[in-house]
């Protein structure tokens, strides 16, 4: 390996080391809410907070733009030395975190009301559904600025930043998790009441890592801060954004049709189906996250590269990123296969639920390799600002692969949702890989 190489590799675990632990917190605090609520007595409370759970984080990944457009925007300005971009970045993303916050919470009636509807289940499952979800909804504002906050500090190469943020908001989350369900008997309220807590706790510290990485003293912020007031609302700074912004938003929208469809399609299938599924999914983001470290890696090592104009770093990158995440990919599959089901009877205790999530195990031991690739080169076009190519790439996925896949299986049952779903994560990766290979030369 050469020199260049073995730096390059360096840089990249220097970013993704610190992600790949905190990002495994955040499905670990699901796979702490699903073991709280598994061991209650009956399964609808593990299907109701999975259906409320889907309803709010339904709005938080579709608004998953706000961390990606941040991160790849400001590590471009960190890669070019811009510090007035750097900070019109930061604010700009947090007004629009804000107003989209604002609305969301004078529109919960119906939007609550509606996805009920939508998610079907039992009479049970939906009383304790929107309970859940019409406390969390009041974390909106929070939630999205933490993810402009978490893309920001990704976009400046504080990783380190990122991980202690992360990792201290779950833990908070985590010990109101035992102490609401298990002590109070708060049931499904508790765990919607110790996310609230939680985000707003995480706003608050991310705030006070921000104003450690830019170093600026308050008089000077103001300064800095007036000197990018008319740069907020110029028509030729704010169109790009705004473009690639809403590619996101298809692009993401579409994915979280696929997660919607499969946490509904299973409430209908029956209250033991949503309850497995629920596990499983957990497993699902257990896999993602720990991925997405590799890729969050990619996107400010790729954001740099481009920022710099520096094309060969910019290759280096993406092959050693694409490397590793292969071999986590591995390690993931193995883990599943040696734990797997031990995993499922931590987590619940009801015979049914655990019957049905072993038998379909498989589909989570076989997922980490089969969508590895998708996940690192969506970090890579984050980096590239790229957002066409990943709307594309989605809609592909989602229209002509995923629902028609659907319909030809579904007479399956789960197995064939299961399987539709594995084949949308095998066409999202060659699709950018595709596009990657073709363009390769020619992204700064």
């Amino acid at each position: 390996m050469t020199q260049h190489a073995l730096t390059e590799r360096k840089a990249l675990f220097a970013l993704a080391i610190p992600m790949i632990l905190s990002n495994i917190t955040v499905p670990l605090l699901g796979l702490v809410d699903t073991g709280v609520i598994g061991h209650l007595p009956e399964a609808y409370y593990l299907g109701a907070t999975a259906v409320g759970s889907m309803i709010i984080t339904f709005i938080t990944w579709f608004c998953g733009f706000l961390r990606m457009s941040t991160s790849g925007l400001s590590a471009q300005a960190y890669g070019s030395r811009d510090q007035q971009q750097i900070l019109l970045v930061l604010v700009r993303g947090l007004l629009v975190a804000l107003l989209i916050g604002i609305i969301i919470i004078l529109l919960q009636v119906p939007y609550i009301n509606s996805a009920l509807w939508l998610s079907g289940g039992s009479e049970q499952v939906q009383f304790f559904a929107r309970q859940y979800s019409t406390i969390r909804v009041w974390g909106i504002p929070a939630a999205l600025a933490n993810l402009v906050i978490l893309g920001w500090l990704l976009g400046m190469h504080k990783a380190k930043y990122a991980m202690w943020l992360l990792i201290v908001t779950n833990l908070v989350n985590v010990i109101l998790d035992l102490l609401f369900v298990l002590v109070f008997n708060w049931q499904v309220m508790g765990v919607a009441l110790a996310t609230l807590i939680a985000e707003y706790s995480s706003c608050v510290l991310g705030l006070y890592l921000i104003s450690k990485t830019l170093n600026i003293k308050p008089k000077d912020l103001l300064n800095t801060l007036a000197s990018i007031k008319q740069s907020l609302l110029d028509k030729a700074d704010l169109s790009p954004y705004l473009k690639l912004n809403r590619d996101i938003v298809i692009r993401t929208l579409c994915l979280e049709i696929c997660f919607v469809f499969i946490t509904f399609q299973g409430a209908r299938l029956g209250d033991t189906v949503v309850a497995a599924n629920a596990i499983l999914l957990n497993f699902l983001l257990l896999i993602s996250f720990g991925l997405d470290g590799i890729a969050y890696g990619a996107e400010a090592r790729v954001g740099r590269a481009k920022g710099a104009k520096d094309q060969p770093a910019l290759q280096l990158a993406v092959a050693i990123a694409l490397k590793y995440n292969v071999i986590f990919a591995l390690i993931y599959s193995l883990f599943f296969y040696l734990f797997g089901l031990q995993l499922i009877m931590a987590l619940t205790d009801i015979p049914e639920v655990i019957a049905f999530a072993r038998e379909f195990l498989p589909w989570i031991i076989v997922l980490p390799v089969l969508a590895c690739w998708c996940y690192l080169f969506d970090g890579v076009y984050i980096g590239l600002t790229q957002g066409a190519t990943m709307r594309n790439s989605m809609v592909i996925s989602t229209f002509a692969c995923f629902f028609p896949c659907w319909l030809v299986l579904q007479g399956f049952g789960n197995h064939g949702l299961w399987a539709a779903f594995s084949l949308f994560m095998v066409v999202r990766g060659l699709t950018l890989y595709w596009h990657y290979q073709r363009h390769k030369n020619s992204f700064c």
